[in-house]
Order: C-alpha cells, then structure tokens, then sequence
C-alpha cells in the first residue's frame, strides 16, 4: 500500500501518490509480482500520519492485462489535515502500468518497469498539478523471504515543484502458509528542496483471511528526525476471481 510521498512549498504536507497494491507490495514498495491475467485486484488502506496529522484513505485498484503486465490506478482522499476535517478533499488520480520483462530464475531476480502519470483533479492544497512518473522494480526470493528494490522518479507539472525521486527498500518474510511479516526503508528527495526530505522504516504483517482476500496492519516511523514521525498503516484487498485450486488426480497404471 505506499506509499510515495510528496512537500508541497507552502507546508510540510505528506502526499501519497502513485502506490501499489497489496498483495502484490509490501506497503509502500512495489514488487516485480502482478495479478494474473485478467486478475483484479482491489485494495482499500488507510494512512493516519503524527506531525503532520493527516488521516487519509487510498483506493488502489490493479488490473492483469496479462501475467506479465498489470495496469494501475488509485486516488487518495484526505479524510482530514491537521485534525480538521474542513481541510479535507482528494489528491491527484494516478494511472499506469507495470511490465515484468524478465521472470525470477534461480539466480536471477525478476524485473520490471513502471511508466505512469498524474492527472490534477484533486484539492489544490494537496495536488501536485499533475505530473509524469517512471520506475524500476526488482525482486528476489531467497528461501521464505522475498527481497525488492525500487527506483522511482516524478517529475510535477505544478509551479515551484521541483522533479522528486523515491528509493524504497522491502522484503515479506513468511512465517505460515498464509501470513507474512512485513519490513521496508523509504527514501525520499524532496519535491521542493535539493535534499532528502524523508527517511522511514516500516514494520507490518499481512494475513489472507480467505482465499481471495488480505488484511494488511503496519507502523511506520521516521529516522532522521523528520514529519511525519509516526504513521499508522491498515488495509484490506480483495481479489477475483480468485485462484481455483487445483487438485491432481493420481492414476497408478497396472502392467
């Protein structure tokens, strides 16, 4: 569920944009994995930010054109800011898609690229004006742990904005057939300043509770002293169809 996030100028604001959606992530950091074709994923998660406090809700939404190539969307919407519930309204829609052109081997990761855009229909406070993103993602299995890297560049259209890059580091260590416990670093430029503006490492578990659905809890908190210093992290995802299980029929043959 992740979270890029963005300064605006005019007050420390914490914006969300362009985030993956869970299973197929960790919170914030986008993994090589995608829905299968014709897949659909739906992810609801909430985000509750300290210094600055924010209470905002992203609805992520991910599509498998094919087993290789997933099509994402989400819109966060800022329930409140600084506890006020009058400063509240949408950020920017984000759209785009994710292209795993190499398969994980034995020794080899799996890789993938991302291409996207912002489209500026949210609150002028929390907007970027929109803008052009791309990003690089690698992943690895390393017996139950599962290990991924992202790069990930924005460039915003709105005046003052300078172009911003995110380095997320993440892994998902399973610990049962259907939970894992999750961990991730967050890197971020900032947006409007020629310096790192964000450092947090999160801490979280996922769990399916079903066989088409997960729950996702986390916290995060910030390293160098920074806003926001404590981010509370909930999500729930729904997928379907979901996976028929398929169940091998054995034939001993009689000579």
């Amino acid at each position: 569920m992740i979270i890029i996030v963005f300064s605006s100028p005019a007050f420390s604001f914490d914006r969300k944009g362009f985030s993956p959606t869970a299973p197929f992530a960790v919170f914030s950091t986008f993994s090589a994995e995608s829905p299968n074709r014709n897949q659909v994923a739906i992810d609801l998660n909430f985000d509750f930010t300290r210094e600055p406090a924010i209470k905002r809700l992203n609805l992520n939404l991910s599509y498998g054109l094919t087993d290789r190539v997933e099509i994402i969307t989400n819109l966060p919407y800022n329930i409140s800011y600084k506890n006020s519930f009058n400063d509240n309204g949408a950020e920017d829609l984000n759209f785009g898609f994710k292209h795993r052109f190499i398969d994980e081997t034995t020794f080899l990761p799996a890789f993938a690229y991302m291409l996207y855009l912002s489209g500026d229909i949210g609150h002028e406070d929390f907007s970027t004006g929109g803008g052009l993103g791309a990003g690089f993602v690698i992943t690895k299995k390393i017996g139950p742990v599962k290990a991924h890297g992202n790069i990930i560049y924005f460039n915003p259209e709105k005046e003052g904005l300078n172009e911003s890059w995110n380095i997320n580091l993440g892994s998902e260590l399973k610990i049962s057939y259907n939970s894992k416990i999750l961990f991730e670093i967050i890197g971020r430029k900032a947006i409007n300043k020629n310096k790192i503006d964000l450092l947090e490492w999160r801490l979280g578990y996922r769990v399916r509770v079903t066989d088409f659905s997960y729950t996702s809890v986390g916290i995060g908190f910030d390293i160098k002293n920074r806003t926001p210093d404590v981010r509370l992290l909930f999500g729930v995802t729904v997928l379907f169809p979901q996976e028929k299980k398929k169940l091998k029929k054995i034939v001993d043959d009689v000579h």
